[in-house]
């Protein structure tokens, strides 16, 4: 049992923050229905590193849990048709195509409305469904650049750096999960389906709330990125990435004088917290200096019995063994329907210390296109004679 069982949710979307957007409400319960054209959604067609699992986009394992597929011609008039038959039943319509896309193929709000007048429709934009940006393609790093994101990451001497992933489309999939889940609760006090818009430009802020604000509000800067080792421009030292002889260290919040203790610097012992902020320089400077001379197993040893909150800077690999990782149950592997193994994320919310179950991998394309069209009130020689004329597609074999 699921906290939106009962709840059916249409997913008209694509590429990753709409179809992750969508999985959240399917780990929460929700019967996610991804409408896929013949050719398949972008995310079976694109995978990152451009690997593929047998014929499953890695994309695909992503995003793909807990959802049903159908696949239907959505240029065609009476795919269009279908689509809206769907609708009629559902709770919740999603998609994060740029703004006018649906209206052109005919599934314009006030048509979707027309057909269920309470339905939820929630959009994931780039910069938001109206305003002079609105056509602008809305791509993570474009938007890593745009926001502040790439020019607060990095170091002053090294210039800006983009975020090795794609933190702002996760980010907006949860900001469209949890607008989502909102709507339909207030729907559940007045009746209404709201409109929910989430695009990412504000996630992207939102992501940087902290750092944003201090700097709106006149919070004293010397640059928009770290120096000498630090990792941004607001914490005190030594707070980044420092070099060993043999890795590296990520070393957060501490005080001079813990640092003087664990590296051998009493030139800090009297240093106070507002020198952390006021000598960051020197500090982080006498820091890499020290971190330098020490192996990485020496340093840890070195700032644990002094209590420098510190980490280890370890690779994705390293998640395999984490302790953490394996207590939490975080990756699950499956068998794609030919038997080879894939590797999923567990959903990241559990409810009375359990992980949301994953009810379906990831399914082809179309896989259930006939129970799907079933559930929604059609007869089987209707839906025979969609098939039959190419207007949606039923298929248990995986698609690229």
């Amino acid at each position: 049992m699921g906290a939106l069982d009962g709840i059916r949710v249409l997913s008209l979307n694509h590429f990753l923050s709409g179809p992750a957007a969508a999985q959240h409400l399917g780990d929460l319960g929700a019967d996610v229905i991804s409408v896929e054209p013949l050719t398949g959604a972008f995310q079976r067609n694109w995978a990152v590193a451009n690997h593929f699992v047998d014929d499953t986009s890695v994309n695909h394992i992503t995003t793909g849990r807990n959802k049903r597929s159908i696949a239907i011609d959505l240029k065609s008039p009476e795919g269009i048709a279908t689509v809206k038959k769907l609708i009629a039943v559902s709770d919740v319509v999603m998609e994060n195509f740029r703004p006018g896309t649906l209206d052109k193929l005919g599934l314009s709000e006030a048509e979707m409305r027309a057909v269920n007048p309470t339905i939820i429709y929630a959009t994931t934009t780039g910069y938001g469904v109206d305003g002079p940006y609105m056509k602008r393609p809305g791509q993570d790093i474009l938007l890593q650049a745009m926001s502040g994101l790439a020019a607060h990451t990095g170091s002053m001497e090294s210039g800006p750096v983009a975020i090795g992933s794609v933190p702002i489309d996760h980010h907006a999939a949860a900001l469209t999960a949890f607008g989502i889940v909102s709507a339909l609760f207030e729907r559940t006090r007045t009746g209404k389906g709201r409109r929910v818009d989430v695009n990412m430009l504000q996630a992207a802020m939102d992501m940087q709330g902290e750092s944003i604000t201090a700097w709106m509000n006149g919070a004293d800067h010397a640059g928009p990125r770290g120096a000498n080792g630090m990792a941004n421009w607001f914490s005190p030292a030594p707070y980044g990435v420092y070099a060993t002889t043999d890795g590296h260290v990520m070393i957060s919040m501490s005080t001079p004088a813990d640092l003087a203790r664990a590296l051998d610097l009493p030139e800090f012992l009297d240093f106070t917290a507002k020198d952390g902020f006021d000598r960051r320089g020197e500090i982080s400077s006498g820091v890499r200096a020290g971190m330098a001379a020490l192996s990485t197993a020496e340093a840890v040893e070195k700032l644990t019995a002094a209590g420098v909150w510190h980490e280890v800077v370890q690779d994705y690999d390293a998640l395999r063994e984490n302790p953490q990782v394996k207590h939490l149950g975080a990756f699950l592997d499956v068998t794609s329907p030919s038997g080879t193994k894939m590797t999923m994320l567990a959903s990241p919310v559990r409810y009375d210390g359990e992980t949301l179950p994953v009810r379906l991998t990831p399914p082809a394309l179309g896989a259930q296109s006939r129970e799907i069209l079933a559930d929604a009130g059609l007869g089987e020689e209707e839906i025979a004679r969609l098939i039959a004329e190419g207007v949606v597609a039923q298929t248990d074999k995986m698609r690229n």
